[in-house]
């Protein structure tokens, strides 16, 4: 198993390196100035080492390892500044976004917290009631609990997030008034009412986030579970005398879990680029808000490292469910 996860860290080197100029070359080719909202009276010599300043023009062979050397060296190293108080960094130039002026991860930094808080927590929940959910419809198939299952899961799989989201909204902030309808990007939590009002403020985008992966989920974990419910290594374990509980929660489980654990595992790097539907439904100042910000004013380098960071993600989780499968069903090896 360790040689197979140091081969596909090897591996993943090529691969990354071919997304990352496939990124930069499409992003590139893209039309846009950065300095296309600044006043016309600015002198023509000042524009241009204005836009020499932010690195625009350079030619690709120039400016695409200059954008691997800043993201994998210089970044890196102003986060060890940050956590260690050294000056490995130096002055080094950080890739800076053209809307802003400051440097881009600063700015991811910034809005990562909110979207953990809110796409991180509806993962978890949704995790926790899906299993449970689909595991239990599929051993009951037919059942009134597998019937109901399957109307809400596809009704929240069906219905959009901007539709549930507003819905929400007008019922338990509106109408009822238990919740708040925007959420406050500025509240910090440091103490335990804080942390109550920030659990306040989370409920009803985790409510229409978690309905969602809910409804995926379970329907993956069900399909899996009576898929391999009509094994013949589920007959031969009943005939062994085998309790119920030990064919289904150990025999049946763990089998059924392969292919959910990729969808679980792939689905992992959307958190981290945040919903992007529902953080501009309630206003969460998240990832995917700053994404769809940094589109509409051509923020070009702020664009090329989102998706690179969604890419490293996609590849990283890709090699964890690789190496859960061999943990979840012995009959995988990769030696």
């Amino acid at each position: 198993m360790l040689t197979f996860t140091i081969r596909r860290l090897v591996l993943s080197v090529p691969t990354l390196l071919f997304i990352a100029l496939v990124i930069f070359l499409l992003l590139e080719l893209a039309p846009g100035d950065p300095l296309a909202g600044q006043p016309l009276t600015i002198p023509d010599e000042v524009r241009q080492r204005m836009r020499e300043a932010l690195g625009v023009g350079q030619p690709v062979w120039i400016a695409f390892p200059k954008w691997l050397y800043q993201f994998f060296v210089v970044e890196p190293a102003y986060m060890m500044d940050a956590l260690f108080g050294t000056n490995w960094a130096g002055d080094q130039q950080r890739v800076i976004s053209w809307q802003t002026r400051s440097p881009v991860m600063d700015i991811v930094v910034q809005r990562l917290p909110q979207t953990l808080w809110v796409v991180g927590t509806a993962y978890v929940v949704a995790i926790l009631i899906a299993l449970p959910i689909g595991i239990y419809s599929a051993y009951r198939q037919y059942s009134w609990f597998d019937n109901a299952g399957t109307f809400v899961t596809m009704v929240g799989f069906s219905v959009p997030p901007f539709f549930s989201g507003v819905l929400v909204i007008v019922i338990f902030s509106v109408q009822l008034g238990w919740f708040p309808s925007i959420y406050d990007t500025t509240h910090e939590v440091v103490d335990w009412e804080t942390f109550k009002v920030q659990l306040q403020q989370m409920v009803m985008p985790v409510m229409v986030l978690a309905l969602q992966i809910t409804s995926q989920l379970s329907r993956f974990m069900r399909a899996s579970m009576l898929d391999n419910l009509n094994q013949d290594y589920v007959r031969t374990a009943r005939a062994k005398g085998l309790s119920e509980r030990v064919v289904v929660m150990v025999h049946v489980l763990r089998n059924s879990l392969i292919p959910v654990v990729t969808v679980i595992a792939l689905g992992i790097p959307a958190i981290f680029g945040g919903a992007i539907i529902t953080e501009q439904v309630f206003k969460v100042n998240g990832i995917g808000q700053l994404l769809i910000t940094a589109i509409q004013a051509n923020d070009l380098p702020m664009v090329q490292t989102l998706t690179f960071i969604f890419a490293i993600l996609i590849v990283l989780f890709n090699l964890v469910a690789d190496v859960l499968y061999g943990l979840l069903d012995p009959r995988i090896r990769y030696d």
